[in-house]
C-alpha cells in the first residue's frame, strides 16, 4: 500500500560550491511491455505489471500462450477492481508478432523473463533497451560437517523437484563431499524422490522439454566413465499426458568430478533441463578448488546454496563465486521467495531486480 510511493524515490547530492545542488528524479518510461514465462504465470506477471502501473507506464503484456488465460483473468480483476480499461493491453500472439510490436517506437523498454536463447535475440535486437532474467543453472554445495541427513535429503528433493524442477532457481546440480559418503543421504533422496507421483500432483507435465528429450539427457550422461544412474531415467507410468510435453520421474545422474571438469563433458553436464532433473557429484575436501573453479565456469549465476555451518569453508565458497543469491547454513536452499532474489542472474547489467526500484 504506503510502500509504493517509495519506488519513485529520488536523491540529492550536495554540490562543491555554495548553493550547489544536483537532483535526481525519477520518471516513467511511458509505454513498456512485459513478457511473462508459463512457470509462474500469476506470480512474475503481477510483479512486474503492477510496479510498471504504480510508476505511471502504459504496460503491454505477453504470457506464454500455455498460461495466458491466468494473465487475461488477472487483468480482468483488475478491471472489476476499478482500473481503467485503457491501461493495459493484453496480447496473444506467437513470438514473430510480439517481435514487430518490441520494434515499434512507441515501446520504450522491455521486460523478458524466460529462456537464455530469446532473451539474448531480444537483447540483440532491441540494442540493449530490455531488463531480462533468463535461466539458472543453480549449483549447490555440501561442505565438509554432515548436517541432518533427513533435513537436508528433503531440502535436497524440494529444490530439484518440486514443480517437476520447472524453476529458475531449481537445483540443477549437486557437489556432495566425501563426508557425506558414508551416510544415508542419497538413499534418503531416492526414497522422496519415488513418493512423488502424478495422483498426488507432487510431479507433473513438464511444458518445454519432452520426454525424449529428458530421457536422451539422461543416456548422454551416462556415457562419461563412472557415470550412473542413482533414480528415476524412467518415462512416468500410466500418464495421459501429450507427447509435446514431458513426463518422467524425478531423475539423478552421478558424473564423477574430473569426468565433468574435461572440456569434452562439461557442457552436457551442465545444460539446464527445466525439468525434474538433477547431476550428482562427489569431491574430496582437497579437491574444492577445482569446485570453485567449475562454479564459475557455468553459464548463469542466478542462485545457489552453500550447506554447511563451518565458517571457514563458507568463506571460502563466497569468497570466489558470485551469484544472483547464495543462500548459507544448515537450511541453505537454492529455491526461496522471490523477495530474497536478486532476479539476476548476477553479473549482467541486463539483470532486473525484485524489490529494488531499477
Amino acid at each position: 500500500g504506503d510502500q509504493v510511493r517509495f519506488l519513485a524515490r529520488g536523491f540529492t547530492v550536495p554540490g562543491d560550491h555554495m548553493g550547489q545542488q544536483s537532483q535526481g528524479l525519477r520518471w516513467p518510461y511511458g509505454s513498456v511491455a512485459l513478457i511473462t514465462p508459463f512457470n509462474f504465470p500469476l506470480e512474475i506477471v503481477v510483479l512486474q505489471l503492477m510496479g510498471a502501473l504504480y510508476m505511471g507506464n502504459k504496460v503491454v503484456t505477453k504470457n506464454h500462450s500455455l498460461t495466458s488465460i491466468v494473465t487475461e483473468q488477472w487483468v480482468r480483476l483488475l478491471h472489476h477492481c476499478g482500473m481503467p480499461a485503457a491501461d493495459v493491453d493484453i496480447i496473444h500472439c506467437e513470438g514473430n508478432v510480439m517481435g514487430e510490436l518490441l520494434n515499434s517506437p512507441s515501446i520504450r523498454t522491455t521486460q523478458f523473463t524466460g529462456s537464455s536463447k530469446t532473451s539474448e535475440h531480444l537483447a540483440k535486437q532491441l540494442h540493449g533497451k530490455i531488463k531480462i532474467e533468463d535461466a539458472g543453472f543453480d549449483w549447490k554445495i555440501l561442505g565438509p560437517d554432515v548436517l541432518d541427513i533427513d533435513y537436508v535429503a528433503w531440502q535436497c528433493d524440494q529444490d530439484a523437484y518440486a514443480c517437476s524442477g520447472q524453476k529458475c532457481s531449481a537445483q540443477s546440480i549437486m557437489f556432495m563431499h566425501e563426508n557425506y559418503s558414508g551416510t544415508k543421504l542419497l538413499d534418503k533422496m531416492k526414497e522422496l524422490a519415488a513418493r512423488r507421483s502424478l495422483s498426488n500432483l507432487t510431479v507433473g507435465p513438464v511444458l518445454t522439454q519432452t520426454t525424449e528429450r529428458m530421457l536422451g539427457h539422461t543416456e548422454q550422461l551416462l556415457k562419461i566413465p563412472g557415470s550412473k544412474l542413482l533414480f528415476g531415467g524412467k518415462e512416468l507410468a500410466n500418464h495421459t499426458i501429450p507427447k509435446r510435453f514431458g513426463a518422467i520421474e524425478p531423475t539423478a545422474v552421478f558424473v564423477p568430478l574430473k569426468e565433468m571438469l574435461k572440456p569434452e563433458n562439461f557442457d552436457l553436464c551442465t545444460t539446464e533441463i527445466f525439468g525434474p532433473f538433477t547431476v550428482i557429484t562427489e569431491y574430496a575436501h582437497s579437491e574444492l578448488p577445482n569446485v570453485l573453479e567449475a562454479c564459475e565456469r557455468m553459464s548463469h549465476h542466478l542462485t545457489a546454496a552453500v550447506v554447511s555451518n563451518d565458517v571457514p569453508f563458507q568463506q571460502e565458497v563466497l569468497a570466489n563465486t558470485v551469484n544472483g543469491t547464495t543462500y548459507v547454513g544448515a537450511r541453505a536452499r537454492t529455491t526461496g521467495a522471490p523477495q530474497n532474489h536478486w532476479f539476476g542472474p548476477a553479473g549482467d547489467p541486463r539483470g532486473a531486480g525484485i524489490g529494488t526500484p531499477e
